[in-house]
């Protein structure tokens, strides 16, 4: 049941609005009454909804209908609904064979049948669901049998018995009770000499009528035996008859075209606009993506354009149980298919091909050559000189099929995801559009899947679609959610997997043991333990048998479902040693890795740092910082997965040390969520190894990333225990830290004396141990204070020492931050000028750097110096800036500065309504933090009232 608007099909009908609208359409151009159509759709017993069901289903119809411009068609009379189609094919099979007088014969008369009988496409209504459908599909399918066998009465009478043979063949097969197909099928087959044949089929016939209904065969087919057995003369086409014959086109062999089909416009459009010559389109996806659907479909909707035939083989290179056809077999069927009689068909490869390239030449057809091994497995079924469309459908990707326009079927979008799901579900899709969404994601929206996923639901009434997204969500089952009895989505990547060799099975199971999202060549040769050049090789043989995919350059990914499928293949085929080996090797690579990155990013940082032990893993190329810094954005969310694994397995040593190397990186990038889970993985590792040296310096870390999100009695509390663990281990270097910490906070919290106590202690033990990085971060901080309590030379001395200390180190990032604090000093004497220059050069620093989470500082800086010197339209433009990124990364001290300076700039316009929201806006954030601005701000809110 299709609605089309010229090429274009029409979705949007759920299946009980498809069985509505077959209904008014069988019944075109008569009023039906709703009572009438309850009892079409239901029978005797319909449901307590049925009449508001039909009238929904009349909504959905003219919705569609109006979308082409044609609701005119679907009518509401007084007595009930009426269609008035444009085109409806049914009326013009009545019509075209109508057109044919009944005592007509000849070539015209078997043309124009054979035309009507091109308009149907596999069995009538076979995707409506209805009481009427049965007796309906029984009339249609009489309506064609007629045709078909006055058809055949025609093309006997013009001896065209040979090339009837096939088709009457088909026809008896799925008709055997029918008598009078048979007698046609005896007849052609005795006038090719073929008696022995003939007679078969009139004992199978007998056979059938005598065990299905207990009858014997009518007089006129016993009088046809019976002279067949006589070889009656009569029985042949006398030679005066002989017609002058005319080439005849083949029926379409294509597959049906499921109903349901859904999105592909981008590809279909693709395929029909390539018209120049003979065409191959070389049409590649993983399992289950729906390329054959794909192929078949393209193939119905071109079928017009390639009247000369429309071909199908299956190649079954990616069929369970079954060998790939061979080039001959293959050619055989589609010479067979173009009607060329079988003693024609030369016995070689060769001679085969030749003859199948020479009954193209003159042809426009439409093949399909379907589940392809490789390119050696096609490329001796490829026509010659010829308009013809091939289209070839493989798991691997044709690369070296030359000429062909190669297309990649990815999955589904969101949109055909959900036509999809709906059509097949219907209504309870409708109710639940979140729900299907989710269970979409589940499916990876992997076409194979969800259909199958549907379909379980389709046959199950009482779930609902949260009920199957919950079911979904278990990984320990949600492949064999996704399978039935004889096909799904594991035994499809089962058979993709059994068709790679020994090598690349290892590396795609060991892919399966790695617990981040994507990979390069490098980690892949740490898990394999191969060489980086082999590994990528490898990869790259997964890649183009569609059992990875790649999104940029350089990295691999798996579908999620072929994820679960690796880790379950991993886990049943390499032993627990073998894959804790490889997880090892990959742990070594990241560690390393990453501290030699870090190494070039941020060379001051050398005293933080673990010493990493050679491991002989292959060392990632990293020639400048601007490569390190690439890789570490690349394999950031690989590294917190791996330091994850790390604390959840056997490595809490790599957990911990991976940890600490990334810190300042994650710091700097404002990834806090991606910090915090790392390192409170690694703080859970340390105390359950006893590693109170580890415990410290994760808890170091965790206490500042909650500096940093303004979570500051967080972060003190955390703090305060490691400090202890470093005093008692003399941990000098964590102890500075530690205060440091603790003195940030305070400062926050306007805690000015108990802030210089902690970070003039940390001055003092940097001092001690060499640390001149961390004694230029705490002479910074000691300028905070310093400048809050308005001792501005004070503050200028030690933010002064503390900017030559990190040029001297190179820390671009130091340098930055005290430049932004000298703006301030600077702001805060009424020098707006040099203000603005050093929360300038602080703000170009940090975008030099990427570290977008501390642009919100320098901006609110400007900010505010440029409404202090009078230009508050400028200072408006750099708050709202740093609002936009404080609330992207979460920087609530930046995001409530913002909206403070905002609220003032409004404030001296005398746009109080506006001034009062930003104002409640910082006072919420202000409270929220637990500072002392808050205050501030509740009296300044009095003033605007």
């Amino acid at each position: 049941m299709q609605v089309r608007d010229a090429d274009q099909e029409l979705t949007g009908l759920a299946p009980r609005h498809r069985a509505v609208l077959a209904y008014l359409l069988l019944h075109a151009r008569a009023v039906l009454t709703a009572d009438q159509l309850i009892d079409a759709v239901w029978g005797l017993t319909p449901p307590d909804t049925a009449r508001s069901q039909i009238q929904a289903a009349i909504t959905a119809i003219r919705r569609v209908l109006r979308e082409a411009g044609a609701a005119q068609q679907l009518a509401t009379r007084s007595g009930g609904y009426v269609i008035e189609p444009e085109r409806l094919d049914l009326e013009e099979f009545t019509s075209q064979v109508a057109a044919v007088p009944k005592a007509a014969e000849g070539p015209d008369a078997a043309r124009r049948i054979r035309e009507a009988l091109r308009l149907w496409r596999g069995q009538p209504l076979a995707d409506v669901t209805a009481d009427y459908v049965e007796s309906a599909r029984a009339r249609l399918e009489q309506r064609r049998l007629a045709a078909v066998e006055r058809l055949a009465d025609i093309e006997l009478s013009l001896g065209r018995h040979e090339e009837l043979i096939d088709e009457l063949s088909a026809h008896v097969a799925a008709h055997p009770l029918r008598e009078r197909l048979a007698g046609q099928l005896m007849l052609a087959l005795h006038r090719a000499g073929r008696q022995a044949d003939a007679l078969s089929v009139a004992r199978s016939l007998r056979e059938s009528l005598i065990e299905q209904q207990g009858l014997d065969p009518g007089r006129t087919f016993v009088a046809l035996e019976q002279a067949i057995l006589r070889d009656d003369p009569s029985l042949q086409v006398q030679a005066q008859e002989e017609p002058v014959r005319e080439p005849e086109r083949p029926a379409n062999f294509l597959p049906y075209d499921i109903p349901d089909f859904a999105g592909r416009a981008t590809e279909l459009e693709r395929i029909a606009g390539l018209r120049s010559g003979m065409t191959i389109v070389a049409i590649d996806g993983m399992a289950g993506i729906g390329k054959t659907a794909l192929a078949i479909h393209a193939a119905h909707r071109l079928a017009e354009r390639y009247p000369d035939g429309q071909l199908f083989v299956d190649l079954q290179a990616h069929t369970a149980g079954h060998e790939p056809v061979e080039a001959g077999a293959a050619l055989e069927t589609l010479l067979r298919q173009l009607g060329v009689p079988a003693e024609r068909i030369p016995a070689s490869d060769t001679a085969r091909s030749a003859l199948w390239r020479a009954e193209l030449a003159a042809r426009r057809a439409v093949i399909v050559l379907d589940n392809a091994a490789d390119t050696d497995h096609v490329r001796p079924l490829l026509p010659g000189a010829s308009d013809s469309l091939v289209l070839v459908t493989s798991r691997r990707r044709l690369i070296d099929l030359d000429g062909a326009h190669a297309l990649s079927v990815e999955v589904l979008t969101a949109r055909d995801g959900e036509a999809l799901f709906t059509s097949i579900v219907g209504e309870r899709a409708q109710a639940e559009p979140n729900a299907v969404l989710d269970v979409l994601q589940l499916c990876g929206f992997l076409p194979l899947a969800v259909r199958i996923a549907a379909a379980r639901l389709h046959h199950r009434p009482r779930w609902t679609v949260t009920y199957l997204a919950d079911r979904l969500r278990d990984k320990r089952r949600r492949l064999a959610e996704l399978s039935t009895p004889d096909r799904g989505v594991a035994a499809a990547f089962t058979l993709s997997y059994e068709q790679l060799d020994a090598a690349q099975q290892r590396m795609f199971r060991l892919l399966g043991v790695h617990p981040g999202r994507d990979i390069d060549a490098h980690a892949a040769a740490a898990l394999a333990d191969v060489p980086a050049d082999d590994a990528e090789t490898l990869l790259e043989d997964l890649l183009d048998a569609h059992v990875l995919a790649q999104h940029q350059p350089g990295r691999y990914t798996f579908h999620d479902l072929l994820r679960e499928h690796a880790r379950a293949t991993a886990a049943a085929e390499e032993s627990d040693d073998a894959r804790h080996d490889a997880l090892t090797r990959l742990l070594d690579h990241y560690r390393s890795t990453a501290a030699a990155a870090m190494a070039l990013v941020y060379p001051f940082g050398r005293l933080r740092r673990p010493v990493i032990p050679e491991t002989g893993s292959q060392a990632v190329p990293l020639l400048d910082a601007a490569e390190a810094g690439a890789w570490l954005a690349a394999e950031r969310a690989n590294l917190v997965a791996a330091g994850s694994r790390a604390a959840d397995g056997d490595w809490p040593l790599h957990a911990g040390q991976l940890a600490t190397i990334v810190h300042p990186y994650l710091d700097g990038h404002a990834h806090h969520a991606d910090a915090i889970t790392l390192h409170t993985k690694a703080l859970d590792a340390a105390r359950r190894q006893g590693d109170t040296a580890a415990e410290a310096r994760a808890l170091l870390d965790l206490a500042w990333v909650y500096w940093r999100q303004g979570l500051y009695e967080k972060s003190y509390e955390t703090c305060r225990p490691a400090l202890e663990l470093c005093l008692e281990s003399g941990d000098r270097l964590g102890a500075s830290r530690a205060h440091n910490t603790l003195g940030n906070v305070r400062l926050r919290q306007h805690s000015y004396e108990e802030a210089e106590r902690h970070l003039t202690q940390a001055l003092d033990l940097s001092r001690e141990i060499g640390n001149r990085v961390g004694e230029a971060y705490t002479l910074s901080n000691l300028g905070i204070g310093h400048e809050r309590q308005g001792r501005y030379p004070e503050a200028l001395d030690h933010l002064r020492r503390a900017l030559r200390l990190h040029r001297e180190f190179r820390n671009r990032n130091g340098e930055a931050q005290t430049l932004d604090l000298l703006g301030q000093v600077h702001q805060r004497q009424g020098q707006h000028e040099q203000a603005g220059d050093h929360h300038r050069q602080a703000l170009e620093l940090y975008r030099e750097l990427g570290n977008r989470g501390d642009e919100a500082a320098p901006l609110n800086g400007l900010g505010e110096t440029a409404r202090l010197a009078g230009d508050p339209e400028q200072a408006a433009a750099y708050h709202d800036q740093a609002l936009a990124i404080a609330r992207e990364l979460g920087n609530r001290p930046e995001e409530a500065r913002a909206h403070e300076g905002l609220a003032r700039i409004h404030r001296d316009r005398g746009r109080l309504d506006s001034a009062r929201d930003h104002a409640k806006q910082a006072l919420e954030l202000y409270t929220g933090l637990g500072v002392p601005e808050a205050g501030q701000l509740t009296a300044f809110i009095a003033e605007l009232e």
